[in-house]
Protein backbone atom coordinates (compact mmCIF):
# COMPACT_ATOMS: atom_id res chain seq x y z
CA UNK A 1 0.00 0.00 0.00
CA UNK A 2 2.58 2.13 0.77
CA UNK A 3 4.84 1.60 -2.54
CA UNK A 4 2.27 4.26 -4.04
CA UNK A 5 4.05 6.88 -2.08
CA UNK A 6 7.19 5.42 -1.72
CA UNK A 7 9.17 8.72 -3.77
CA UNK A 8 7.58 11.12 -1.02
CA UNK A 9 8.96 9.02 1.65
CA UNK A 10 11.92 8.86 0.06
CA UNK A 11 12.32 12.44 -0.33
CA UNK A 12 11.16 13.04 3.33
CA UNK A 13 14.15 10.95 4.49
CA UNK A 14 16.26 12.81 2.84
CA UNK A 15 15.10 16.00 3.80
CA UNK A 16 15.03 14.40 7.58
CA UNK A 17 18.68 13.72 6.93
CA UNK A 18 19.67 17.73 6.28
CA UNK A 19 16.71 18.91 8.72
CA UNK A 20 19.26 16.78 11.17
CA UNK A 21 22.72 18.00 9.84
CA UNK A 22 21.02 21.10 10.13
CA UNK A 23 20.41 21.15 13.76
CA UNK A 24 24.01 21.14 14.72
CA UNK A 25 24.65 24.10 13.56
CA UNK A 26 23.27 25.15 17.42
CA UNK A 27 25.99 23.47 19.30
CA UNK A 28 28.93 23.97 17.19
CA UNK A 29 27.77 27.66 17.35
CA UNK A 30 28.19 27.52 20.85
CA UNK A 31 31.20 25.48 20.79
CA UNK A 32 32.96 28.17 18.62
CA UNK A 33 31.48 30.89 20.92
CA UNK A 34 33.15 29.51 23.90
CA UNK A 35 36.38 27.96 22.96
CA UNK A 36 37.58 30.70 20.31
CA UNK A 37 35.34 33.58 20.37
CA UNK A 38 35.88 35.03 24.01
CA UNK A 39 39.36 33.27 24.17
CA UNK A 40 40.18 35.91 21.15
CA UNK A 41 37.88 38.25 21.67
CA UNK A 42 37.22 38.40 18.04
CA UNK A 43 33.97 40.38 17.61
CA UNK A 44 34.65 39.34 13.24
CA UNK A 45 34.26 35.83 13.80
CA UNK A 46 31.51 36.27 16.17
CA UNK A 47 29.70 38.48 14.07
CA UNK A 48 30.30 35.46 10.82
CA UNK A 49 29.67 32.79 12.99
CA UNK A 50 26.39 34.29 14.23
CA UNK A 51 25.53 35.03 10.47
CA UNK A 52 26.42 31.32 9.43
CA UNK A 53 24.11 30.06 11.97
CA UNK A 54 20.83 32.22 10.81
CA UNK A 55 21.26 30.97 7.89
CA UNK A 56 21.41 27.48 8.63
CA UNK A 57 18.09 28.16 10.97
CA UNK A 58 16.80 29.42 8.37
CA UNK A 59 17.48 26.51 5.89
CA UNK A 60 16.41 24.36 8.60
CA UNK A 61 12.92 26.06 9.21
CA UNK A 62 12.40 26.27 5.10
CA UNK A 63 13.51 22.57 4.51
CA UNK A 64 10.80 21.51 7.49
CA UNK A 65 8.28 23.02 5.81
CA UNK A 66 8.65 21.29 2.72
CA UNK A 67 9.38 17.98 4.26
CA UNK A 68 5.83 18.70 5.73
CA UNK A 69 4.41 19.83 2.37
CA UNK A 70 5.89 16.63 1.26
CA UNK A 71 4.48 14.16 3.85
CA UNK A 72 0.90 16.19 2.80
CA UNK A 73 1.62 15.50 -0.73
CA UNK A 74 1.95 11.72 0.19
CA UNK A 75 -1.39 11.25 2.16
CA UNK A 76 -2.98 13.38 -0.82
CA UNK A 77 -1.17 10.55 -3.54
CA UNK A 78 -2.41 7.77 -0.86
CA UNK A 79 -5.73 8.72 -1.06
CA UNK A 80 -5.81 9.15 -5.03
CA UNK A 81 -3.92 5.62 -5.34
CA UNK A 82 -5.51 4.05 -2.43
CA UNK A 83 -9.32 4.96 -1.56
CA UNK A 84 -11.02 4.22 -4.08
CA UNK A 85 -9.65 0.80 -3.66
CA UNK A 86 -10.37 0.77 -0.05
CA UNK A 87 -13.96 1.75 -1.62
CA UNK A 88 -14.15 -1.08 -4.08
CA UNK A 89 -12.63 -3.95 -1.69
CA UNK A 90 -15.59 -2.68 0.77
CA UNK A 91 -17.99 -2.91 -1.64
CA UNK A 92 -16.54 -6.53 -3.21
CA UNK A 93 -16.46 -8.13 0.46
CA UNK A 94 -18.91 -10.91 1.34
CA UNK A 95 -22.12 -9.55 1.95
CA UNK A 96 -22.35 -12.22 5.08
CA UNK A 97 -19.02 -9.95 6.44
CA UNK A 98 -19.70 -8.25 9.98
CA UNK A 99 -19.06 -5.38 11.43
CA UNK A 100 -19.00 -1.40 10.49
CA UNK A 101 -18.10 -1.28 7.07
CA UNK A 102 -17.70 2.10 6.59
CA UNK A 103 -15.26 1.75 9.71
CA UNK A 104 -12.47 0.71 7.57
CA UNK A 105 -12.47 3.96 5.70
CA UNK A 106 -12.49 5.76 8.76
CA UNK A 107 -9.28 3.45 9.22
CA UNK A 108 -7.99 4.57 6.10
CA UNK A 109 -8.26 7.95 6.88
CA UNK A 110 -6.76 7.41 10.39
CA UNK A 111 -3.74 6.26 8.86
CA UNK A 112 -3.59 9.08 6.11
CA UNK A 113 -4.09 11.67 8.60
CA UNK A 114 -1.31 10.64 10.83
CA UNK A 115 0.94 10.97 7.94
CA UNK A 116 0.26 14.76 8.12
CA UNK A 117 0.54 14.69 11.77
CA UNK A 118 3.75 15.81 14.01
CA UNK A 119 4.49 11.82 15.21
CA UNK A 120 5.60 11.18 11.63
CA UNK A 121 7.97 13.73 12.15
CA UNK A 122 9.36 12.30 14.96
CA UNK A 123 9.44 8.33 13.47
CA UNK A 124 11.86 10.25 10.37
CA UNK A 125 14.55 11.76 12.99
CA UNK A 126 14.67 8.85 15.06
CA UNK A 127 17.07 7.34 12.70
CA UNK A 128 19.49 10.23 12.69
CA UNK A 129 19.67 10.49 15.99
CA UNK A 130 23.11 8.72 15.81
CA UNK A 131 24.58 11.53 14.44
CA UNK A 132 23.90 13.94 17.36
CA UNK A 133 25.71 10.25 19.14
CA UNK A 134 28.72 10.30 16.94
CA UNK A 135 29.21 13.97 17.55
CA UNK A 136 29.30 14.07 21.04
CA UNK A 137 31.91 11.04 20.70
CA UNK A 138 34.23 13.50 18.62
CA UNK A 139 33.73 15.98 21.97
CA UNK A 140 34.77 13.06 24.11
CA UNK A 141 34.72 9.62 24.67
CA UNK A 142 33.69 9.58 27.90
CA UNK A 143 30.72 12.29 26.96
CA UNK A 144 29.35 10.10 23.86
CA UNK A 145 29.57 6.56 25.92
CA UNK A 146 27.17 8.28 28.40
CA UNK A 147 24.80 9.71 25.70
CA UNK A 148 25.05 6.37 24.14
CA UNK A 149 23.85 4.81 27.02
CA UNK A 150 20.83 7.18 27.81
CA UNK A 151 19.82 6.55 24.81
CA UNK A 152 19.40 2.87 25.15
CA UNK A 153 18.07 3.34 28.49
CA UNK A 154 15.63 5.82 26.76
CA UNK A 155 14.50 3.29 24.24
CA UNK A 156 14.02 0.48 26.39
CA UNK A 157 11.60 3.16 28.36
CA UNK A 158 9.37 3.11 25.14
CA UNK A 159 9.61 -0.59 24.34
CA UNK A 160 8.46 -0.91 28.05
CA UNK A 161 5.66 2.11 27.14
CA UNK A 162 4.04 0.01 24.41
CA UNK A 163 4.57 -3.28 26.46
CA UNK A 164 2.23 -1.82 28.96
CA UNK A 165 0.30 0.93 26.88
CA UNK A 166 -0.57 -1.32 23.99
CA UNK A 167 -3.49 -4.10 25.65
CA UNK A 168 -5.86 -1.78 26.96
CA UNK A 169 -5.85 1.03 23.75
CA UNK A 170 -6.34 -2.37 21.63
CA UNK A 171 -9.12 -2.94 23.87
CA UNK A 172 -10.48 0.33 23.56
CA UNK A 173 -10.25 -0.03 19.87
CA UNK A 174 -11.96 -2.88 19.29
CA UNK A 175 -14.68 -1.69 21.73
CA UNK A 176 -14.78 1.70 20.02
CA UNK A 177 -15.61 -0.32 16.77
CA UNK A 178 -18.34 -2.38 18.11
CA UNK A 179 -19.78 0.55 19.59
CA UNK A 180 -20.07 2.50 16.40
CA UNK A 181 -21.04 -0.02 14.53
CA UNK A 182 -24.16 -0.46 17.13
CA UNK A 183 -24.55 3.05 16.99
CA UNK A 184 -24.70 2.68 13.11
CA UNK A 185 -27.35 0.02 13.31
CA UNK A 186 -29.60 1.38 16.11
CA UNK A 187 -29.39 5.19 14.19
CA UNK A 188 -30.76 2.71 10.84
CA UNK A 189 -34.03 1.45 13.18
CA UNK A 190 -34.76 4.67 14.65
CA UNK A 191 -38.35 3.94 13.54
CA UNK A 192 -38.31 0.76 15.43
CA UNK A 193 -36.84 2.14 18.36
CA UNK A 194 -39.09 5.05 18.76
CA UNK A 195 -42.12 3.46 18.07
CA UNK A 196 -41.86 0.47 20.24
CA UNK A 197 -40.21 2.05 23.18
CA UNK A 198 -36.77 0.38 22.94
CA UNK A 199 -34.58 3.98 23.49
CA UNK A 200 -33.90 2.30 27.65
CA UNK A 201 -33.17 -0.97 26.97
CA UNK A 202 -31.22 0.04 23.55
CA UNK A 203 -28.93 3.23 25.40
CA UNK A 204 -28.07 0.51 28.22
CA UNK A 205 -26.78 -1.64 25.28
CA UNK A 206 -25.10 0.84 23.50
CA UNK A 207 -23.47 2.15 26.89
CA UNK A 208 -21.87 -1.03 27.36
CA UNK A 209 -19.39 -1.20 25.12
CA UNK A 210 -18.80 2.71 25.57
CA UNK A 211 -18.28 2.12 28.84
CA UNK A 212 -16.24 -0.68 27.99
CA UNK A 213 -13.88 1.96 25.47
CA UNK A 214 -13.75 4.46 28.40
CA UNK A 215 -12.29 2.53 30.93
CA UNK A 216 -10.26 1.00 28.37
CA UNK A 217 -9.46 4.52 27.25
CA UNK A 218 -8.98 5.76 30.94
CA UNK A 219 -6.36 2.86 31.29
CA UNK A 220 -3.93 3.17 28.81
CA UNK A 221 -3.97 6.77 28.84
CA UNK A 222 -2.69 6.72 32.61
CA UNK A 223 -0.24 4.04 32.11
CA UNK A 224 0.80 6.52 28.68
CA UNK A 225 0.74 9.89 30.97
CA UNK A 226 3.21 8.18 33.64
CA UNK A 227 5.78 6.30 31.16
CA UNK A 228 5.28 10.16 29.37
CA UNK A 229 6.22 11.90 32.41
CA UNK A 230 9.38 8.93 33.25
CA UNK A 231 10.79 9.58 30.26
CA UNK A 232 10.87 13.53 30.56
CA UNK A 233 12.08 13.38 34.11
CA UNK A 234 15.23 11.23 32.38
CA UNK A 235 15.80 13.08 29.77
CA UNK A 236 15.79 15.85 31.58
CA UNK A 237 17.93 14.40 34.32
CA UNK A 238 20.48 13.19 31.66
CA UNK A 239 20.85 16.65 30.08
CA UNK A 240 21.42 17.81 33.41
CA UNK A 241 24.18 15.35 34.15
CA UNK A 242 25.82 15.19 30.88
CA UNK A 243 26.40 18.72 31.63
CA UNK A 244 28.06 17.51 35.03
CA UNK A 245 30.04 14.44 33.22
CA UNK A 246 31.30 17.83 31.19
CA UNK A 247 31.96 19.72 34.21
CA UNK A 248 34.28 16.95 35.79
CA UNK A 249 36.09 17.16 32.18
CA UNK A 250 36.72 20.48 32.24
CA UNK A 251 38.07 20.48 35.87
CA UNK A 252 40.71 17.52 34.97
CA UNK A 253 41.43 19.99 31.95
CA UNK A 254 40.00 16.52 29.32
CA UNK A 255 37.28 18.92 27.76
CA UNK A 256 36.62 22.54 27.24
CA UNK A 257 33.72 24.72 28.73
CA UNK A 258 32.03 24.57 24.80
CA UNK A 259 32.02 20.78 24.52
CA UNK A 260 30.25 20.78 27.97
CA UNK A 261 27.29 22.99 26.64
CA UNK A 262 27.65 21.59 23.57
CA UNK A 263 26.81 17.47 24.56
CA UNK A 264 23.95 18.67 27.04
CA UNK A 265 22.30 20.31 23.73
CA UNK A 266 23.03 16.69 21.49
CA UNK A 267 21.95 14.75 23.58
CA UNK A 268 18.80 16.82 24.26
CA UNK A 269 18.43 16.77 20.31
CA UNK A 270 19.55 12.79 20.28
CA UNK A 271 16.27 11.64 22.98
CA UNK A 272 13.77 14.12 21.46
CA UNK A 273 12.03 12.10 19.34
CA UNK A 274 11.99 8.75 21.63
CA UNK A 275 9.95 11.26 24.04
CA UNK A 276 8.33 12.97 20.84
CA UNK A 277 7.26 9.05 19.97
CA UNK A 278 6.21 8.39 23.32
CA UNK A 279 4.19 11.24 23.97
CA UNK A 280 2.19 10.66 20.61
CA UNK A 281 2.18 7.12 21.33
CA UNK A 282 -1.61 6.68 21.36
CA UNK A 283 -1.99 8.25 17.74
CA UNK A 284 1.04 5.97 16.44
CA UNK A 285 -0.62 2.82 17.95
CA UNK A 286 -4.14 3.93 16.43
CA UNK A 287 -2.44 4.48 12.90
CA UNK A 288 -0.74 1.24 13.03
CA UNK A 289 -3.89 -0.66 13.30
CA UNK A 290 -5.92 1.28 11.20
CA UNK A 291 -2.57 0.20 8.84
CA UNK A 292 -2.90 -3.40 9.36
CA UNK A 293 -6.42 -3.48 8.98
CA UNK A 294 -6.51 -1.83 5.68
CA UNK A 295 -3.78 -4.31 4.85
CA UNK A 296 -5.44 -7.16 5.45
CA UNK A 297 -8.49 -5.76 3.23
CA UNK A 298 -6.71 -5.07 0.63
CA UNK A 299 -4.57 -8.51 0.74
CA UNK A 300 -8.17 -10.35 0.86
CA UNK A 301 -9.73 -8.21 -1.76
CA UNK A 302 -7.42 -7.95 -4.49
CA UNK A 303 -8.63 -5.93 -7.73
CA UNK A 304 -10.37 -8.35 -10.36
CA UNK A 305 -8.71 -9.13 -12.94
CA UNK A 306 -10.38 -8.72 -16.21
CA UNK A 307 -9.90 -11.92 -18.45
CA UNK A 308 -12.06 -10.93 -21.80
CA UNK A 309 -14.09 -8.64 -22.78
CA UNK A 310 -17.37 -10.38 -23.31
CA UNK A 311 -20.08 -9.15 -25.79
CA UNK A 312 -23.54 -8.15 -24.44
CA UNK A 313 -25.35 -11.36 -23.12
CA UNK A 314 -28.81 -12.52 -24.42
CA UNK A 315 -29.74 -13.68 -20.87
CA UNK A 316 -29.50 -17.22 -20.66
CA UNK A 317 -28.79 -18.29 -16.99
CA UNK A 318 -27.27 -21.55 -15.44
CA UNK A 319 -27.11 -22.88 -12.43
CA UNK A 320 -24.64 -25.66 -12.06
CA UNK A 321 -24.58 -27.28 -8.15
CA UNK A 322 -24.50 -24.38 -6.22
CA UNK A 323 -23.30 -24.84 -3.03
CA UNK A 324 -22.80 -22.06 0.03
CA UNK A 325 -21.29 -22.38 3.23
CA UNK A 326 -20.91 -19.17 5.23
CA UNK A 327 -18.17 -18.12 6.38
CA UNK A 328 -17.29 -18.93 10.15
CA UNK A 329 -20.13 -21.72 9.94
CA UNK A 330 -20.04 -25.34 8.74
CA UNK A 331 -23.81 -25.34 7.70
CA UNK A 332 -24.57 -24.77 4.04
CA UNK A 333 -27.55 -22.37 3.29
CA UNK A 334 -27.48 -23.37 -0.46
CA UNK A 335 -26.74 -27.23 -1.34
CA UNK A 336 -26.43 -28.43 -4.61
CA UNK A 337 -28.87 -25.76 -6.89
CA UNK A 338 -29.13 -26.78 -10.88
CA UNK A 339 -31.37 -25.13 -13.08
CA UNK A 340 -31.27 -23.14 -16.73
CA UNK A 341 -33.21 -20.51 -18.05
CA UNK A 342 -33.53 -19.67 -20.90
CA UNK A 343 -33.31 -16.05 -22.33
CA UNK A 344 -36.19 -14.04 -22.43
CA UNK A 345 -37.88 -16.52 -19.87
CA UNK A 346 -39.73 -15.41 -16.33
CA UNK A 347 -38.97 -17.68 -13.77
CA UNK A 348 -40.54 -17.53 -9.86
CA UNK A 349 -38.92 -18.37 -7.03
CA UNK A 350 -40.71 -19.62 -4.00
CA UNK A 351 -40.39 -20.94 -0.52
CA UNK A 352 -40.81 -21.03 3.50
CA UNK A 353 -38.69 -18.73 5.12
CA UNK A 354 -35.25 -19.64 5.20
CA UNK A 355 -35.48 -21.58 2.42
CA UNK A 356 -32.42 -19.58 0.91
CA UNK A 357 -34.41 -17.68 -2.13
CA UNK A 358 -32.74 -14.28 -1.48
CA UNK A 359 -29.65 -15.85 -0.74
CA UNK A 360 -30.05 -17.69 -4.06
CA UNK A 361 -30.72 -14.06 -5.93
CA UNK A 362 -27.94 -12.33 -4.34
CA UNK A 363 -25.91 -15.04 -6.22
CA UNK A 364 -27.55 -14.85 -9.72
CA UNK A 365 -26.28 -11.19 -9.65
CA UNK A 366 -22.67 -12.12 -8.20
CA UNK A 367 -23.01 -10.27 -4.80
CA UNK A 368 -22.07 -13.49 -2.93
CA UNK A 369 -19.40 -16.24 -4.33
CA UNK A 370 -20.18 -19.57 -4.42
CA UNK A 371 -18.99 -22.32 -1.94
CA UNK A 372 -18.74 -24.87 -4.88
CA UNK A 373 -20.86 -24.68 -7.94
CA UNK A 374 -21.11 -22.04 -10.84
CA UNK A 375 -23.94 -19.26 -11.91
CA UNK A 376 -23.03 -18.85 -15.58
CA UNK A 377 -24.45 -16.19 -17.61
CA UNK A 378 -24.54 -17.17 -21.81
CA UNK A 379 -22.60 -20.19 -21.04
CA UNK A 380 -19.61 -17.37 -18.95
CA UNK A 381 -19.22 -17.61 -15.05
CA UNK A 382 -19.90 -14.62 -13.07
CA UNK A 383 -16.75 -14.56 -11.79
CA UNK A 384 -15.08 -14.05 -15.08
CA UNK A 385 -16.92 -10.71 -15.83
CA UNK A 386 -15.47 -7.39 -14.73
CA UNK A 387 -18.26 -5.99 -11.98
CA UNK A 388 -18.26 -2.54 -13.92
CA UNK A 389 -19.24 -4.80 -17.56
CA UNK A 390 -21.36 -7.20 -15.99
CA UNK A 391 -23.52 -5.05 -13.93
CA UNK A 392 -24.38 -2.57 -17.06
CA UNK A 393 -25.98 -5.88 -18.06
CA UNK A 394 -27.62 -6.64 -15.12
CA UNK A 395 -30.81 -5.10 -12.95
CA UNK A 396 -31.08 -5.94 -9.11
CA UNK A 397 -34.10 -4.95 -6.75
CA UNK A 398 -33.43 -6.22 -3.47
CA UNK A 399 -35.58 -7.05 -0.09
CA UNK A 400 -33.98 -3.71 1.28
CA UNK A 401 -34.54 -1.08 -0.66
CA UNK A 402 -31.53 1.83 0.15
CA UNK A 403 -31.49 4.61 -1.86
CA UNK A 404 -28.60 7.38 -2.01
CA UNK A 405 -28.73 10.61 -0.70
CA UNK A 406 -28.73 12.50 -4.06
CA UNK A 407 -31.54 12.83 -6.64
CA UNK A 408 -34.55 10.93 -8.05
CA UNK A 409 -32.69 10.78 -11.48
CA UNK A 410 -29.23 9.97 -9.99
CA UNK A 411 -30.50 7.02 -8.65
CA UNK A 412 -32.53 5.45 -11.35
CA UNK A 413 -29.61 6.37 -13.73
CA UNK A 414 -26.98 4.27 -11.13
CA UNK A 415 -24.74 7.57 -11.31
CA UNK A 416 -24.08 6.73 -15.24
CA UNK A 417 -23.94 9.47 -17.21
CA UNK A 418 -27.08 8.76 -19.65
CA UNK A 419 -29.85 10.44 -21.38
CA UNK A 420 -32.69 11.76 -19.66
CA UNK A 421 -35.47 10.03 -21.77
CA UNK A 422 -33.17 6.82 -20.42
CA UNK A 423 -33.92 7.74 -17.21
CA UNK A 424 -37.99 8.60 -18.08
CA UNK A 425 -38.41 5.25 -20.17
CA UNK A 426 -37.38 3.07 -16.95
CA UNK A 427 -39.27 5.16 -14.47
CA UNK A 428 -42.80 4.92 -17.30
CA UNK A 429 -41.78 0.89 -17.13
CA UNK A 430 -41.97 0.50 -13.29
CA UNK A 431 -44.93 2.73 -13.43
CA UNK A 432 -43.53 5.57 -11.12
CA UNK A 433 -42.83 8.11 -13.62
CA UNK A 434 -46.50 9.96 -12.68
CA UNK A 435 -45.38 9.57 -8.89
CA UNK A 436 -42.11 11.40 -9.78
CA UNK A 437 -43.69 14.20 -11.14
CA UNK A 438 -45.50 15.25 -8.22
CA UNK A 439 -42.19 15.76 -6.47
CA UNK A 440 -41.65 19.07 -5.60
CA UNK A 441 -38.49 18.90 -8.28
CA UNK A 442 -39.69 16.24 -10.03
CA UNK A 443 -36.80 13.95 -11.06
CA UNK A 444 -34.33 16.71 -9.30
CA UNK A 445 -35.57 15.89 -5.75
CA UNK A 446 -33.25 14.40 -3.57
CA UNK A 447 -34.77 11.47 -1.97
CA UNK A 448 -32.20 12.09 1.58
CA UNK A 449 -30.52 9.64 3.45
CA UNK A 450 -31.64 6.40 2.14
CA UNK A 451 -34.84 7.44 0.43
CA UNK A 452 -35.78 8.75 4.17
CA UNK A 453 -38.75 11.85 2.73
CA UNK A 454 -40.42 8.78 0.55
CA UNK A 455 -42.95 5.58 1.23
CA UNK A 456 -41.82 2.50 1.22
CA UNK A 457 -43.54 1.57 -1.37
CA UNK A 458 -42.41 4.49 -3.68
CA UNK A 459 -38.46 3.85 -2.58
CA UNK A 460 -39.73 0.29 -4.05
CA UNK A 461 -41.06 1.70 -7.34
CA UNK A 462 -37.77 3.84 -7.82
CA UNK A 463 -35.62 0.71 -6.86
CA UNK A 464 -37.84 -1.33 -9.58
CA UNK A 465 -37.13 1.49 -11.93
CA UNK A 466 -33.22 1.52 -11.08
CA UNK A 467 -33.21 -2.25 -12.31
CA UNK A 468 -34.51 -2.01 -15.34
CA UNK A 469 -32.77 1.14 -16.63
CA UNK A 470 -30.37 0.18 -19.39
CA UNK A 471 -32.19 -2.27 -21.18
CA UNK A 472 -30.21 -5.37 -18.92
CA UNK A 473 -30.61 -8.59 -19.94
CA UNK A 474 -31.03 -10.42 -16.62
CA UNK A 475 -33.20 -8.36 -13.98
CA UNK A 476 -33.55 -10.53 -10.54
CA UNK A 477 -36.19 -9.01 -8.03
CA UNK A 478 -36.57 -10.11 -4.68
CA UNK A 479 -40.20 -9.59 -3.21
CA UNK A 480 -40.35 -6.52 -5.16
CA UNK A 481 -44.37 -6.17 -4.33
CA UNK A 482 -43.06 -6.80 -0.12
CA UNK A 483 -44.13 -2.77 0.05
CA UNK A 484 -46.62 -2.22 -2.70
CA UNK A 485 -50.31 -2.19 -2.91
CA UNK A 486 -53.32 -3.17 -5.40
CA UNK A 487 -52.23 0.05 -8.28
CA UNK A 488 -48.11 -1.04 -7.28
CA UNK A 489 -48.71 -4.43 -7.67
CA UNK A 490 -50.46 -3.98 -10.96
CA UNK A 491 -47.77 -2.00 -12.03
CA UNK A 492 -45.25 -4.31 -11.11
CA UNK A 493 -46.99 -7.28 -12.93
CA UNK A 494 -47.25 -4.60 -16.13
CA UNK A 495 -43.60 -4.32 -16.09
CA UNK A 496 -42.80 -8.17 -15.72
CA UNK A 497 -45.01 -8.52 -19.13
CA UNK A 498 -43.19 -5.80 -20.56
CA UNK A 499 -39.58 -6.89 -20.26
CA UNK A 500 -41.07 -10.42 -20.97
CA UNK A 501 -41.94 -8.58 -24.54
CA UNK A 502 -38.45 -7.44 -24.55
CA UNK A 503 -37.07 -10.67 -24.48
CA UNK A 504 -35.19 -10.19 -20.97
CA UNK A 505 -34.64 -12.63 -18.80
CA UNK A 506 -36.58 -12.00 -15.11
CA UNK A 507 -35.79 -13.88 -11.82
CA UNK A 508 -38.28 -12.95 -9.51
CA UNK A 509 -38.68 -14.27 -5.36
CA UNK A 510 -42.38 -13.69 -4.67
CA UNK A 511 -45.48 -15.00 -2.69
CA UNK A 512 -48.00 -13.27 -4.79
CA UNK A 513 -50.33 -15.13 -6.72
CA UNK A 514 -50.78 -12.47 -9.25
CA UNK A 515 -46.88 -12.18 -9.62
CA UNK A 516 -46.76 -15.92 -10.27
CA UNK A 517 -49.12 -15.91 -12.78
CA UNK A 518 -47.10 -14.33 -15.24
CA UNK A 519 -43.92 -16.63 -14.47
CA UNK A 520 -42.54 -19.10 -17.12
CA UNK A 521 -41.15 -21.30 -14.67
CA UNK A 522 -40.99 -21.79 -10.73
CA UNK A 523 -38.03 -23.35 -8.33
CA UNK A 524 -39.37 -24.42 -4.94
CA UNK A 525 -36.78 -24.13 -2.55
CA UNK A 526 -36.83 -25.68 0.88
CA UNK A 527 -34.29 -25.79 3.41
CA UNK A 528 -31.40 -24.66 0.71
CA UNK A 529 -32.27 -27.78 -1.71
CA UNK A 530 -34.43 -27.43 -4.79
CA UNK A 531 -37.38 -29.28 -4.48
CA UNK A 532 -39.12 -28.37 -7.43
CA UNK A 533 -38.14 -27.13 -10.83
CA UNK A 534 -40.01 -26.82 -14.41
CA UNK A 535 -43.14 -24.99 -16.04
CA UNK A 536 -45.45 -23.12 -13.54
CA UNK A 537 -48.61 -24.93 -14.51
CA UNK A 538 -46.93 -28.39 -13.47
CA UNK A 539 -45.18 -27.33 -10.56
CA UNK A 540 -48.44 -25.60 -9.66
CA UNK A 541 -50.40 -28.58 -9.81
CA UNK A 542 -48.24 -30.97 -8.49
CA UNK A 543 -47.85 -28.15 -5.25
CA UNK A 544 -52.42 -28.15 -5.06
CA UNK A 545 -52.06 -31.78 -5.55
CA UNK A 546 -49.41 -32.74 -2.65
CA UNK A 547 -51.12 -30.19 -0.12
CA UNK A 548 -54.36 -28.43 1.00
CA UNK A 549 -54.59 -24.51 -1.03
CA UNK A 550 -54.15 -23.04 2.19
CA UNK A 551 -50.94 -24.67 2.17
CA UNK A 552 -49.83 -23.69 -1.14
CA UNK A 553 -49.73 -20.34 -0.20
CA UNK A 554 -47.68 -20.64 2.96
CA UNK A 555 -45.11 -23.06 1.08
CA UNK A 556 -44.98 -19.90 -1.80
CA UNK A 557 -44.53 -17.44 1.22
Amino acid sequence: MLQTARSYFLTAAMFSLAINLLYLAGPLYMLQVYDRVISSASEVTLVMLTIALLLAFMALAGLDAVRARVLTRASIRLDQNIAARVMTAIIDRSATSGGARSQLLRDFDTFRQFITGMGIHAIFDLPWAPIYIGVIFVLHPALGAFALGCSVLLVLMARLNEWIVKPPLTESGEAASRNYSFTEMSLRNTEVVRAMGMTDGLLKRWARDRNRMLERQVTASDRAATMQSLIKFLRLSMQSLILGLGAYLVIERLATVGAMFAASILLGRALQPVEQIVGSWRNLVSARSAFLRVRELLSANPPRQTSLSLPRPDGRLAVEALTFVPPLTNKPILRGIAFGIESGEVLGIIGPSGAGKSTLARHLVGVLTPSAGAVRIDGSDVSVWARTSLGHHLGYLPQDIELFADSVAANISRFQDGEDHQVIQAAQMAGVHEMILRLPNGYDTQVGEGGAILSGGFRQRIGLARAVYGDPSLIVLDEPSSNLDAEGDAALTDCILQLKKRGTTVVIVSHRPSTIGVVDKILVLREGVAEMFGPRVEIMSRLTRAVPVHAVQSTAS
